[in-house]
């Protein structure tokens, strides 16, 4: 049976994140995942994970500045980048989470390529037992990010050369920028470290609009590819009332 993951980013955001934690466990997700915890101690994080049996699978690195939305390609920010590295990876290993999500930010260029692969290698060598994921993030929800594609990120993994460096599959954004979701998937399975999902165009609930998601899990599936969907989607009114598409997805 499919099992999915709870992005605490978007669901249960009225809750504080233990609280989200077992909300999600109550929904019967099997696994949760979030954006930014650094609010919340890490002893209560990994309490209500350990009452609830459910695994963090992935945090982000903080955005920066008010109107960033990442470091880690920001040539002349190292310094800023690999603090919210460092911050990121000592959290995940305080809350057993599993990988970090860093944040490429608002740049352009060569030389922010290099600072990226750069801060990669960094995160990288400093957590060798985590995930380092990097995400494609689409053009109209995020202009003028970095990393815009997946054929961009394949170059970039494939230039730090570090086996922990993988792909964020987010069916959304590779809807949106890309398209061909499942043929995108398939090129790229040995470079991914989690797969997200939520509705084209609109980023809401799995059941509607252009993409047929029974179709893409069973092609994910099929694939091999066994791990938990992380469901990061807007849910647009109370998250309990959204979860209808669960059962029909299972599989």
């Amino acid at each position: 049976m499919r099992q999915f993951s709870a992005n605490l980013g978007f669901l249960w955001q009225d809750l504080p994140l233990p609280d989200a934690i077992r909300a999600a466990k109550s929904a019967g997700f099997d696994a949760v995942e979030c954006h930014w915890p650094y609010d919340t101690p890490a002893a209560e994080t990994r309490q209500a994970l350990e009452e609830t049996g459910l695994a963090m699978l992935g945090i982000n690195t903080i955005r920066g500045n008010p109107g960033e939305n990442g470091l880690a390609a920001l040539p002349g920010r190292e310094t800023e980048a690999r603090a919210a590295i460092d911050q990121a990876l000592d959290y995940a290993k305080e809350i057993g989470a599993g990988a970090v999500h860093v944040m490429a930010g608002f740049a352009t260029g060569p030389q922010a390529h290099a600072t990226f692969v750069e801060n990669l290698c960094y995160a990288a060598d400093r957590a060798p037992d985590l995930t380092i994921l990097i995400e494609p993030l689409n053009r109209h929800d995020a202009p003028n990010y970095f990393l815009t594609t997946t054929d961009q990120a394949r170059e970039i993994i494939a230039e730090t050369g570090k086996p922990n460096v993988k792909l964020m599959f987010d069916c959304y954004h590779i809807g949106r920028t890309e398209g061909d979701v499942t043929t995108r998937f398939r090129a790229l399975q040995p470079l991914v470290g989690h797969v997200q999902f939520a509705s084209v165009p609109d980023r809401g609930i799995p059941d509607q609009g252009e993409l047929n998601f029974a179709h893409i899990f069973a092609q994910i599936a099929a694939a091999g590819w066994t791990r938990p969907l992380g469901a990061e989607y807007k849910p647009g009114r109370p998250t309990g009332e959204t979860l209808g598409w669960m059962d029909a997805l299972r599989g």
